[in-house]
């Protein structure tokens, strides 16, 4: 290796530094230049074997030319690293002046949107809306509501029966079941509060129903009850036929239809015109009077009638829902149509 060498280095350098195209390969090529395996270092290593007398001149040369391929690569560097800094300005710029990204809105499930609607609709009426347990005892999911010990909904065909907490075994009207229906705050509002009643409960109810396109043992029920003076079965008629026209529109009809439900007297099932037919809606009554007698309240002063309706059975009317699996299945491509 010689001085010459180096010096032709020196005049290439200009060309080599400025052809590097990324900062990665400015550090190769600073390797090369000034690095502890280039010609420079090996040079100034080789100084010791130099003639004393040449030896200062061949150093201070040395010097000079590593302080300009330095001076060369730093420059380079800096431009570099200005290149990069600018495109990634541009990269990431950002207009201030455009409104921020919003991040994806939530929204309540089409249940609970139904059910909501639902209890606003009968606010408006002047009810309250309660809530109960899910877990109740037969006293009042049956008894207190004139269901009689051998009637087909106390099977376990139909309900669901759990064990004791503590241990007891508990029978007749002190077992414990989950609530085939929110009808039980019938009889639990009433117990807690002289009358005027009225009031609406929303809440989850249990059945033993086969999961298919429309049951699900599972499901959701809202419960009606309005007990009072004089309440006949027109202020009945009346008051639903207000709740369908807010619900499912002004054109829609109601009719209704004589039925039988142990808590009832008499007792009718509600259906709607909609879409240009007759859908089958809830069940209703006036209430019968054994209730009043199991709640401590006078039949010979008060009336009433109750109502009960599926949340699920007004979604899907209302909304042309053909399988009740679609609430429970959360897929986004179903639950993103109703927000």
């Amino acid at each position: 290796m010689s001085l010459d060498e180096l010096e032709q280095l020196l005049t290439d350098a200009p060309e080599r530094v400025s052809g590097s195209s990324s900062l990665d390969d400015l550090e190769r090529l600073e390797g090369d230049l000034v690095g502890r395996r280039s010609l420079l270092s090996e040079l100034r290593r080789s100084l010791g074997s130099v003639d004393p007398d040449q030896r200062p001149v061949i150093g201070a040369r040395l010097n000079v030319i590593h302080q300009e391929l330095t001076s060369l690569v730093a420059s380079r560097r800096s431009a570099l690293e200005l290149a990069a800094e600018n495109a990634l300005l541009v990269d990431e710029s950002v207009d201030v002046t455009l409104p921020g990204a919003r991040p994806a809105r939530g929204t309540h499930h089409l249940l609970t949107q139904t059910m909501d609607e639902v209890a606003d609709i009968f606010r408006s009426l002047g009810y309250q809306v309660a809530v109960g347990p899910e877990i109740e005892i037969a006293w009042y999911n049956f008894d207190a509501l004139n269901t009689p010990e051998t009637h087909p909904s106390r099977f376990e065909s139909d309900t669901l029966y759990v064990e004791s907490f503590d241990g007891e075994e508990r029978s007749g009207e002190d077992e414990l079941l989950l609530r085939t229906h929110t009808s039980p705050m019938q009889a639990r509002h009433m117990e807690q509060h002289d009358p005027p009643v009225y009031v609406v409960v929303p809440g989850r109810v249990f059945r033993s129903d086969t999961w298919d396109a429309t049951h699900s043992p599972v499901f959701h029920q809202i419960e009606g009850l309005a007990v009072d003076e004089d309440i006949t079965i027109s202020d009945l008629k009346g008051t639903l036929a207000y709740f369908v026209r807010e619900f499912f529109g002004a054109d829609a009809k109601t009719r209704f239809i004589p039925h039988f439900f142990p808590f009832t007297e008499p007792s009718a099932e509600m259906h709607v015109w909609f879409r240009g037919g007759w859908l089958e809606l809830l069940g209703c009554g006036m209430v019968d009077p054994n209730v009043f007698d199991a709640v401590g309240y006078d039949r010979e002063q008060v009336t009433g009638f109750a109502f009960g309706m599926g949340a699920e059975r007004l979604a899907m009317v209302r909304h042309g829902i053909g399988d009740i699996r679609h609430f429970y299945e959360n897929d986004l491509r179903v639950l993103d149509q109703f927000r």
